[in-house]
């Protein structure tokens, strides 16, 4: 499959940012576009180091307006899309249930009609890339992995969407013959990562000595996957897997959410140069939230077998390389915790449109 054009939705995010970055650099010849709403996650200080690249273009929008989308596949005749757009925070899909079915749903149909009406006369050169989660298979018990055939038993609002958002996608390569693919990921960590998810909500209260929340006891299990090696995971398989398949990308690495602050707390003691257990007096047990899945764990067989992937980094690693780069970044983060991220583009991207 030769690629000339690459859409990429939800570039200005976590993961998408880190993908972006990466095809950039890795591939000149490819002309990537990145199509972000720019709402309280996105953010254009991810990708100040490639914004003036001759191959790189950033387009503010909204994936749920289908008539604009409609136009976007006209104007710029995508030859693939790498679909990463999404809510994604349990607590707010808890909160505003449809937030996440607009987006997730009806935003993934959009796209997907898009490409079906401009692709249709050239499906083998084609490709839609579908970015999910390994929440849409629910929970499992003390044992047992997810696998790429586990059913789908979804929990939270968010991972119904997301379920949803994984069918249409199959459903359109199964009706249609449309040349998708599927990865279902493990919880994410590194740089860049907006601070309400875990990692970063805990490396910054540390720092400033606020306290940790945990919801319940802390004893719920999640896989944790360095996201430096899922984006090299989706290049893998946007260039080499087969049509209409899914790969389970997981980082072989279950923590306990009270074992992993301990850890880290361990780590910013060291880094700030604190006492010993100095942090772990911040640890604030709090009320867990409903339909709070015990255990998520990833089996990436599949993955490793078949395209050669496997994690460059023990979880110890890329925590270290983590803290290392927030307590690097302080700037970074101090932008993104008082919102003047969100006047980037105000400032550098408005004047030009």
């Amino acid at each position: 499959m030769k690629t000339k054009k690459i859409l990429i939705t939800g570039g200005a995010g976590f993961i998408g940012s880190h993908l972006v970055r990466r095809l950039v650099n890795t591939y000149p010849h490819y002309q990537l576009i990145n199509l972000d709403k720019l709402t309280y996650a996105g953010n254009l200080l991810n990708l100040k180091d490639v914004e003036h690249k001759s191959n790189y273009k950033f387009i503010k929008g909204d994936i749920v307006d289908h008539l604009w989308i409609d136009q976007l596949f006209a104007t710029e005749q995508f030859d693939a899309v790498i679909h990463l757009a999404a809510e994604s925070h349990v607590d707010r899909s808890i909160t505003n249930p449809l937030d996440f079915v607009m987006t997730n749903v009806i935003g993934t149909v959009n796209l997907l009609n898009a490409a079906r009406k401009y692709w249709k006369d050239d499906l083998s050169s084609t490709r839609f890339y579908h970015v999910s989660t390994d929440e849409v298979y629910g929970t499992l018990g003390e044992t047992g992995l997810f696998t790429e055939q586990t059913a789908y038993d979804p929990h939270s609002p968010y991972s119904a969407s997301k379920a949803s958002s994984d069918h249409f996608v199959r459903a359109y390569h199964d009706t249609y013959g449309l040349n998708t693919v599927i990865s279902n990921c493990s919880n994410n960590y590194g740089s860049f990562h907006f601070p309400e998810k875990l990692i970063p909500l805990a490396i910054h209260n540390i720092k400033n000595n606020k306290s940790i929340p945990v919801y319940g006891k802390g004893e719920n299990v999640r896989d944790w996957l360095w996201v430096e090696d899922h984006v090299r995971a989706i290049d893998l398989i946007f260039h080499q897997a087969k049509p209409g398949t899914t790969y389970n990308i997981g980082g072989h690495n279950e923590w306990k959410n009270i074992d992993l602050i301990r850890l880290l707390c361990k780590i910013m003691d060291q880094k700030l140069g604190r006492v010993a257990g100095t942090s772990e007096k911040l640890i604030q047990f709090v009320t867990d939230r409903p339909g709070h899945d015990l255990r998520y764990a990833i089996d990436s067989t599949q993955l490793q077998q078949e395209l050669g992937w496997t994690p460059s980094v023990t979880f110890e690693e890329g925590l270290e390389k983590t803290v290392g780069w927030y307590l690097t970044n302080e700037e970074w983060l101090s932008h993104v915790t008082s919102g003047d991220y969100q006047t980037y583009y105000q400032e550098q991207y408005a004047q030009r449109t």
